[in-house]
């Protein structure tokens, strides 16, 4: 048997056998030699011309442009397009399946965007004679193929392709940078990665509570400094929650240099030219001491001098970290935004649009709050302002015309929302002598519509309902939220600057003096009229000043002790009679909720009819009526009685229990014995059991039934006599209701008997006193 070799251009060799023997086999009944586009094809003329005699020998297809090795497939797996597919041979069942396998999910529209794939390559070779095309005629990929095809296709029938997607536009939010702090400005990268490594080892640190950074939590600090280079904070809230804010306070009050954090920790360096020595702690607190009790109203900015003595290192420190660290300029430690020039008044014009305009509208009004917990910029600190401000009093208010000084909820709701993106203008943690507070406020309200105030964390005795009603006392704000944190005030629509109101007081004063110049006048006038006449007893003076005058003068002298006590006594007794009026009426209210309760309690107890006690009923002897109650005592199952009372539920668990067990025991949280032994019988009667005994116990007063000898469970195990478990409990809930209502009608009328009394009293002392 002969065998040609073929060689490929993919370095495979394949070998197909030829044999002599005419009889071809009979297994694969689409040979090559059927297919027209095979036959043609000149690579496979030697294949053709020889027939193959095994199952396992390939032949090889024509390829697609795209592809870069050659096809090889065996011969029963070859399809032989001459001949019509309609008939289907069981023979070829598994070859059909497998072509079904590549092509079922093409269908119509696949097969179209197959067809115009190909034209699409058959346009692309034909302008292979351009230049363009043949520079690019080596990179050609399926990928430019389906670009051009999408393109063609979307031209032609006006729609995408389903491979193409709607690409939108969406901006992708950007990684917050990190901001560079001030130790790794000042500190070389070396002496940063050892102290940092020795900062991740530390295992003790100060706690910084609610308060913040205060002056105990410094004097810490510095403790720990004496004997190590670097000290650990861990913060609680507010503190925790804005770590960069926290950074800068421990900075400006320690003078150190933050180099590690994590989470709500600190890790605070020293410094490599610190000495611990009592003059410059005590300079420390004497220049933040000053910083804070300074005056602030021409200035809203503190002094700040931070130029530390630089001194000598210890000789326990390496010589290499006093290389390493850099030199500290005399502003290096001044918070951002505050300049170190002697003139107060100077600010740069630093941070974002938002935060120079807060600090515009915060200047003059107080010295700010450098413990502040949040973002900048810093709010005013209250408690600094001035207690008591001499002449001060609440400002003057007048509404608009034609307009209401109280708000409606939609504007309530609006100012709110008005209100939340706004920053935070004061910080208080007192709840009393608030005038210089109020000063402010009312400063602030002529730029501002609201304004919001903080409440500091850790005050003891903080009280908000206190600090919100005395700013409203003594500013006559409208309180928009008050609540533990938070405490927001509107300015009203009655405010009025103090400019306006300034103006307002003096047209107000010149409206005086034009109408006391105009009665003068008027007065004249009648003088002269009359003296021309000659008769003074036809002119009046009624209505006029002097006769308010006369009246004056005439009747002072009067018993004015008598009619002082009249009006006393006249005033009493109306108050009296209005009072009772009112009580009068809140009891004929009562009266009609009893009436109204009773009838709908009526139509509940209509539809129930309690069963009569049997007059033949079981007895038992004293020995077994004990062991009963033991039996029963001892039994951790029960059934309990609720609100609902007796029920068709009750009954029908009793049955229940009585189905195992011949005592049941049901616990009732009753109080009065009377209505416990009503209960019990009353269970007694509709169950047709024996009450063995009533007994006290913790969880409450104990029922104890015995089922009888002669049981017989009944046919209807829920009783129709019976109120429902619905039923019962608006039963239960009217005769509440009613019981309530019963008890304020008789605090009503004892309330009126006393007020009768009263006014008796009353009417007898006033007569006794115009009898004197």
């Amino acid at each position: 048997m002969p065998a040609t070799l073929f060689r490929f251009p993919s370095h495979s060799y394949l070998t197909i056998s030829s044999s002599l023997n005419p009889k071809p086999p009979q297994t694969p009944k689409h040979t090559p030699s059927s297919n027209p586009t095979i036959a043609n094809n000149p690579e496979f003329s030697l294949s053709l011309k020889q027939p193959l005699s095994q199952s396992d020998a390939a032949v090889k297809m024509p390829t697609a442009p795209w592809m870069n090795g050659p096809l090889l497939l065996p011969p029963h797996e070859l399809l032989d397009l001459s001949k019509p597919n309609s008939k289907k041979n069981l023979n070829n069942a598994r070859v059909e399946k497998s072509d079904k396998a590549l092509t079922e999910k093409i269908g119509v529209r696949g097969e179209r965007a197959v067809n115009k794939i190909v034209r699409s390559i058959e346009k692309l070779r034909m302008n292979e004679d351009s230049d363009e095309t043949q520079k690019d005629s080596g990179k050609f990929g399926f990928g430019d193929c389906l670009e051009q095809l999408g393109e063609d296709d979307g031209s032609r029938y006006g729609r995408k392709m389903p491979w193409e997607r709607d690409v939108g536009f969406a901006l992708r939010r950007m990684k917050k940078e990190k901001a560079v702090t001030e130790a790794e400005l000042k500190l070389d990268k070396a002496l940063l990665e050892r102290l940092r490594g020795e900062a991740a080892r530390m295992r003790r640190w100060v706690k910084v509570k609610k308060a913040g950074v205060t002056q105990g939590v410094v004097d810490e600090i510095r403790t720990i400094w004496r004997r190590n280079e670097l000290a650990m904070l861990k913060f609680d809230i507010p503190l925790c929650k804005n770590l960069d804010r926290a950074r800068e306070i421990v900075e400006i009050k320690t003078g150190g240099l933050v180099v590690w954090s994590q989470k709500d920790t600190l890790v605070v360096y020293r410094g490599c030219s610190y000495q611990p020595t009592s003059k410059n702690i005590l300079k420390t607190r004497a220049r933040l001491a000053g910083s804070q009790a300074a005056p602030y109203y021409e200035t809203g900015l503190p002094k700040w001098e931070r130029n530390y003595e630089i001194s000598l290192p210890n000789s326990n420190e390496n010589g290499v970290d006093e290389k390493m660290c850099r030199s500290e300029s005399e502003g290096a430690n001044l918070p951002p935004g505050i300049s170190s020039k002697g003139d107060l008044n100077y600010q740069p014009v630093s941070g974002s649009l938002y935060v120079r305009e807060t600090e515009r509208l915060l200047d003059g009004l107080g010295p700010r709050y450098l413990d502040w917990w949040m973002d900048k910029p810093l709010p005013v600190d209250a408690d600094l302002l001035p207690e008591v401000v001499p002449g001060y009093r609440p400002p003057f208010r007048l509404c608009p015309p034609r307009a209401r000084a109280k708000l409606t909820n939609d504007e309530l709701t609006y100012l709110r929302k008005l209100a939340h993106p706004l920053p935070t203008h004061f910080v208080l943690g007192k709840n009393r002598k608030l005038q210089g507070l109020s000063a402010s406020i009312l400063k602030l309200w002529e730029k501002s519509l609201i304004v919001k105030i903080s409440l500091k964390w850790g005050v003891p005795n903080m009280n908000n309902e206190e600090v919100a009603l005395e700013l409203k006392h003594l500013t006559g704000g409208v309180l928009l939220l008050r609540n533990k944190f938070l405490i927001i005030l509107y300015r009203g629509k009655d405010f009025l600057p103090h400019r306006v109101a300034n103006l307002i007081a003096e047209r107000e004063t010149e409206l005086k003096k034009y109408q006391l110049h105009e009665e003068g006048a008027r007065v004249k006038a009648i003088e002269a009229v009359c003296m021309d006449n000659g008769s003074t007893e036809n002119t009046s003076s009624s209505g006029t000043l002097s006769e308010s005058k006369y009246i004056q003068t005439e009747f002072s002298d009067l018993e004015i002790g008598n009619t002082e006590v009249d009006i006393k006594l006249e005033a009493e007794k109306q108050r009296l009679e209005r009072e009772l009026r009112e009580q009068e009426r809140k009891l004929f209210i009562l009266n009609i909720k009893i009436d109204k309760s009773t009838k709908k309690l009526s139509k509940l107890t209509g539809g129930w009819a309690p069963t009569e006690m049997d007059a033949d009923r079981e007895m038992i002897t004293e020995e077994e009526r004990e062991c009963f109650q033991k039996i029963g005592l001892k039994m951790d199952r029960c059934l309990e009685l609720g609100r609902r009372g007796v029920f068709d539920g009750v009954i029908e668990g009793l049955h229940q229990h009585w189905k195992y067990r011949e005592v049941v025991k049901v616990i009732t949280k009753q109080r009065l014995f009377q209505q416990v032994v009503y209960t019990a019988k009353f269970l007694e009667a509709e169950s047709g059991g024996v009450l063995v005994s009533v007994k006290k116990l913790k969880e409450g007063h104990a029922i104890i039934l015995y089922r009888g000898k002669n049981y017989r469970r009944p046919l209807k195990r829920v009783p129709e006599n019976l109120l429902t478990k619905r039923e019962a409990l608006h039963k239960s809930l009217e005769m509440q209701r009613i019981g309530s209502l019963k008890f304020f009608a008789y605090q009503r009328q004892q309330a009126i008997m006393d007020l009768k009394c009263k006014l008796e009293d009353l009417q007898q002392s006033k007569s006794i006193y115009q009898r004197d």
